[in-house]
């Protein structure tokens, strides 16, 4: 089983394979794991499709699966995982968190309030709101 974390994604597969710095997805688990589908133009979100490079070498396409790990490295984007290679973190590029840090706004996140309920702060746009947090240590 190998465990994929991109953004606020969690994905556990029993299909991908890792083999070294190479990790193999079909379609499904690809857009499962990053939120991106792979359609005939490459990897697609939105608007957005990064093309595959059909004559890489090594290749990253076999068959129906690719390697997610080489193609995100080709993208620009930072890949690690762990020795046994069961977990796998695909970040993203320094590009898209420098436009991030940019902006006037707070990426979203979601936290539980005491009661449990769960707030995403994008529920909050538009309005002021003031995130108080405290350590025990």
């Amino acid at each position: 089983m190998i465990r994929v974390l991109h953004e606020s994604r969690d994905h556990t597969s029993t299909r991908a394979t890792a083999v070294g710095d190479a990790l193999w997805m079909d379609r499904a688990d690809i857009e499962d794991a990053t939120g991106w589908t792979w359609k005939p133009e490459g990897l697609c979100r939105g608007d957005t499709c990064m093309p595959l490079p059909m004559h890489a070498t090594p290749p990253m396409v076999a068959g129906e699966r690719l390697d997610v790990a080489a193609f995100w490295r080709h993208a620009g984007r930072p890949v690690v995982h762990d020795a046994a290679s069961r977990l796998w973190v695909l970040g993203e590029g320094a590009d898209h968190r420098a436009a991030a840090l940019r902006s006037p706004n707070a990426p979203d996140f979601e936290l539980p309030d005491l009661d449990g309920h769960l707030h995403r702060l994008s529920d909050y746009r538009g309005r002021r709101v003031l995130l108080a947090t405290w350590a025990s240590w």
